[in-house]
């Protein structure tokens, strides 16, 4: 049967249904949201989902709740909240209908649910507190999205339900832009691996455009890799590869005698015709063609010793 409704409970939002309902009225674009509590819409039927409410979960009945006791746990007992209930049985959907490709479906349904909704489920719960993100909590997403409900003095009836679909294009935009960086990633995973390949033992990584290369650096092991050169624009770039996501540091910086200069100043320093800019913190490069790049890199690589 069509789904014509999809209810979840009125009053305060929170994250969790604000994010279910992104994945729900995308793969059910003509459902109603209906947002009560009202006990004869919260009691599963064919034609309606209900989440975030209704004190059940049964996946049959389309009925996705976690407040009730006990309430449904992960593998590893960590706690759902409505939000991982709905990935778990719907996110794969969701993401063949955002056109991501069938053979990346499930790496980036279990990336999205680690990375992305597994941290909504576990505050919801209580299970991890804000103050976890120190002083960057209320810049988190449930916090900004949190952000958005009525303030306390709004008289009017309908201000949680205008502030709830208010809210809703947003949320879905974190969500989907999240999808389209992830399948991306996926995209340039393929591509930075055969780039890998090409280079053999060079220490110079050429991309055919900017693009992520961490983790295919990573899987490809190929830790005797020193820069990365691709074009931008007109121009070409290069850049030094971190140590690590986690640190600013690099496996080798550009020239000290590089640091901060630009065009002509630059062109002598280098003794490179085309170079065109060097960060002052040296981990990127920029010159007006692959040729004086690709001298650039090389010097850089010969300087290190």
């Amino acid at each position: 049967m069509t789904i014509k409704h999809l209810v979840t409970h009125s009053g305060g939002f929170h994250a969790d249904e604000l994010l279910s309902s992104v994945v729900l009225t995308r793969l059910f674009p003509n459902a109603q949201i209906l947002r009560t509590r009202d006990r004869q819409w919260i009691t599963p039927a064919a034609d309606k989902i209900i989440y975030d409410v209704g004190g059940d979960y049964d996946t049959a009945a389309q009925i996705f709740d976690h407040h009730q006791r006990p309430g449904p746990l992960r593998d590893d007992e960590q706690p759902y909240s409505s939000f991982g209930l709905i990935w778990a049985h719907y996110g794969r959907d969701y993401l063949a209908a955002m056109d991501v490709p069938a053979g990346d479906i499930e790496e980036l349904h279990s990336q999205f649910d680690n990375k992305f909704v597994l941290p909504i489920d576990l505050l919801d719960n209580g299970a991890i507190e804000p103050s976890v993100a120190g002083p960057l909590s209320i810049l988190t997403l449930p916090s900004l999205l949190g952000s958005l409900k009525p303030v306390f003095d709004d008289a009017s009836p309908t201000a949680d339900d205008d502030a709830f679909l208010a809210a809703l294009p947003i949320a879905r935009s974190f969500v989907e832009a999240k999808i389209r960086n992830y399948a991306a990633k996926a995209r340039a995973h393929s591509i930075v691996l055969g780039a890998i390949t090409n280079a053999g033992t060079s220490p110079i990584l050429e991309l055919p455009m900017g693009m992520p290369y961490r983790s295919a650096l990573d899987d490809a092991e190929a830790e005797h890799m020193l820069f990365v050169i691709n074009p931008r624009g007109d121009d070409w770039t290069l850049n030094g590869i971190k140590i690590s996501n986690d640190t600013f540091e690099q496996r080798a910086d550009l020239p000290a005698a590089w640091a901060g200069l630009t065009d002509v100043a630059l062109e002598d320093a280098s003794g490179v015709k085309g170079a065109k800019f060097c960060h002052n913190a040296r981990f990127i490069a920029v010159a007006a063609s692959r040729e004086a790049i690709l001298e650039m890199a090389l010097i850089a690589v010969r300087e290190l010793g």
